[in-house]
């Protein structure tokens, strides 16, 4: 499992907005309604399938993997059954972005490129997004 979490001056309705807003900060193709179900792609690398599971409005929303195909591995599903959890708690007059990927366990080849990506969508892209409303930051191993 990968968590990571940080705090932002930006209220919960924006957080949530921005966390909703996939192709906003996950770079790729995003592809359908990440309210109910949406492909992500990039490149030949990784495809995936996510479905909402829960859905809070300005609290949190799961996305559960339907369908993946990861190249950069011996099994190109791995993430087929995972989760993928955001949470938005108000801390006073901040917000905190909680998130975690359930089920990417430490045993799976594609762990350590995967946590480090995540590091990078939530920490740098995801996180631009909510506070400056630019787009995706371009990730350190396409530069």
């Amino acid at each position: 499992m990968t968590s990571l979490s940080f705090t932002v001056d930006n209220s919960p309705q924006e957080v949530f907005k921005a966390v909703t807003n996939v192709g906003g900060w996950w770079t790729g193709v995003v592809e359908g309604d990440p309210a109910g179900e949406f492909t992500y792609r990039y490149e030949d690398l990784h495809y995936s399938r996510q479905r909402v599971i829960e859905w809070v409005t300005d609290r949190k929303v799961v996305w559960r993997v339907t369908e993946a195909h990861l190249t950069f591995v011996a099994d190109p599903a791995e993430w087929v059954g995972t989760e993928i959890v955001f949470e938005v708690v108000p801390q006073g007059a901040r917000t905190e972005v909680r998130f975690t990927h359930e089920g990417l366990r430490s045993d799976f080849e594609c762990y350590e490129q995967c946590s480090s990506a995540w590091a990078f969508f939530v920490n740098a892209s995801l996180r631009r997004l909510i506070e400056t409303g630019d787009g995706p930051a371009t990730p350190p191993w396409a530069a």
